[in-house]
């Protein structure tokens, strides 16, 4: 069972900076994919970036060009670095990782940590 557990949330005034952090259990060496999704109140959560075991990365229109998803295999972490950010940015931000098993492939989910964005 893996353990993903995200950091770096909290409040911060428009046009401001946060780094996210997902700390997984175990190697993600090997992970298909990881990705960060947000949930703002009353919305579906939606898929915010994601990067691919190769490195290739997608990111959903609206923070193209302001954020930046990376990730360090040495450390087990996954990063989602957020500049320039607005306040329709303030959601609760979750891990997710897209896992291999010997029969297919198995979702996890973080927690979540929520960002606030102030005017």
């Amino acid at each position: 069972q893996v353990q993903l557990v995200e950091s770096g949330g909290g409040l911060v005034q428009a046009g401001g900076s946060l780094r996210l952090s997902c700390a997984a259990s175990t190697s993600i060496f090997s992970f298909n994919a990881m990705g960060w999704y947000r949930q703002a109140p009353g919305k579906l959560r939606e898929l915010v970036a994601a990067i691919t075991r190769g490195g290739s990365t997608n990111y959903a229109d609206s923070v193209k060009g302001r954020f930046t998803i990376s990730r360090d295999n040495a450390k087990n972490t996954m990063y989602l670095q957020m500049n320039s950010l607005k306040p329709e940015d303030t959601a609760v931000y979750y891990c997710h990782a897209d896992v291999p098993l010997l029969w297919g492939t198995q979702d996890y989910w973080g927690q979540g940590t929520q960002v606030t964005v102030s005017s």
